[in-house]
């Protein structure tokens, strides 16, 4: 969940300058908070759980074909 709320947060802050990259929230809510939109999200099955170590090498094939690009 506070993984999430980051990922939200940074969504929200980068609204208006282009482009974005983030996924925007999955669920409608009257919620301000990051954190809560994300609980929310969790709830409404939304948001699917991905073990650390799956993350972490995604990440670094991505960061791989950026860097190769």
């Amino acid at each position: 969940a506070a993984r999430r709320a980051r990922e939200i947060n940074s969504y929200f802050n980068q609204l208006g300058e282009g482009l974005g990259t983030m996924v925007p929230p999955q669920v409608s809510s009257t919620s301000r908070k990051p954190l809560s939109i994300s609980f929310e999200e969790i709830a409404a099955d939304k948001i699917l759980s991905v073990p650390l170590s799956v993350y972490e090498e995604l990440e670094a094939e991505l960061d791989e074909e950026l860097l190769d690009a």
